[in-house]
C-alpha cells in the first residue's frame, strides 16, 4: 500500500508539473479575437493609418462579399491622354465648408442640395482636400474605439466614402443627429445616413475619376 500510494503521489506531481497551464487556450482565443477588431485602433491622423485600414479591407470584402474599393481609372485617362474633372467639371462635387459645417452637393455642375455636416473637433480638426476620392467605400463601417450606437446594422460610421487614409464622409447614428450642424467628430466629416447613401450612391455610379471632393 505504501508503495502505490507513493507511485500515485509521483503521478500527481509530474501531472501539474507536465500540464498546460489553464489560462492558455482562453489567451489564445482572446488574440484571435482581436483579428476583427482592428478598426478599434484607427485614427485617422496616424501616418499608418493604411496598413490598419487593409486589414479591414480583408474583414469587410469577407463579411459582405463586396468589394472594398472602386475600379480606379485613371489610367485609362493618362493613356488616351484626357485630363481628369476638377471640381463643378465633375460629374459630382462635395463642397464640405467647415465654416459653416455644410456640405454643398453638384450634379453636373449644378447645386442639387445641401446638409449640415459635423466636421472634427477641437483636438480632431479635419484636414482641407481637393481631390477625387481614394476608392475606398463601405456600405457598413464600424469603430469600436468610439462607438456611438448603430445604424439599422450597418455600424456607427455607414455608406462610407474615403478621401485619404482614415478620413471619410460617412452617416452617423441617431444620437450624433442633434450635433449636425457643429464640429463633433473625431477628424471624419458625419452626415445624416440619408444623405451619406445618397452621395456613396453618386460615387458608386458616377466612379472615383468623376467624383471631386472638397473640403475647406
Amino acid at each position: 500500500m505504501k508503495l502505490i500510494h507513493q507511485i500515485t503521489s509521483l503521478a500527481i506531481t509530474l501531472f501539474f508539473l507536465t500540464a498546460q497551464p489553464v489560462h492558455a487556450e482562453p489567451m489564445e482565443v482572446m488574440q484571435n479575437d482581436k483579428i476583427p477588431n482592428m478598426i478599434e485602433d484607427l485614427n485617422p491622423f496616424d501616418p499608418n493609418v493604411e496598413e490598419v485600414l487593409r486589414h479591414y479591407d480583408e474583414i469587410y470584402e469577407e463579411e459582405t462579399g463586396q468589394p472594398s474599393h472602386l475600379p480606379d481609372e485613371s489610367f485609362i485617362n493618362d493613356i488616351i491622354g484626357f485630363a481628369s474633372c476638377y471640381r463643378s467639371e465633375c460629374a459630382v462635387w462635395a463642397q464640405v465648408v467647415k465654416s459653416s459645417q455644410r456640405l454643398y452637393l453638384y450634379v453636373h455642375g449644378r447645386l442639387a442640395d445641401s446638409w449640415p455636416v459635423s466636421t472634427g473637433k477641437a483636438g480632431y480638426t479635419t484636414p482641407n482636400f481637393d481631390r477625387h476620392p481614394n476608392g475606398r467605400i463601405y456600405d457598413r463601417y464600424t469603430s469600436t474605439k468610439y462607438p456611438e450606437g448603430d445604424y439599422n446594422g450597418l455600424g456607427n460610421m455607414p455608406y462610407a466614402v474615403f478621401i485619404a487614409g482614415g478620413f471619410a464622409l460617412h452617416g452617423t447614428p441617431r444620437g450624433n443627429w442633434p450635433n449636425l450642424g457643429r464640429p463633433a467628430s473625431h477628424g471624419c466629416i458625419r452626415m445624416h445616413p440619408d444623405n451619406a447613401y445618397r452621395f456613396n450612391r453618386l460615387v458608386r455610379s458616377n466612379g472615383i475619376q468623376n467624383v471631386w471632393i472638397t473640403v475647406q
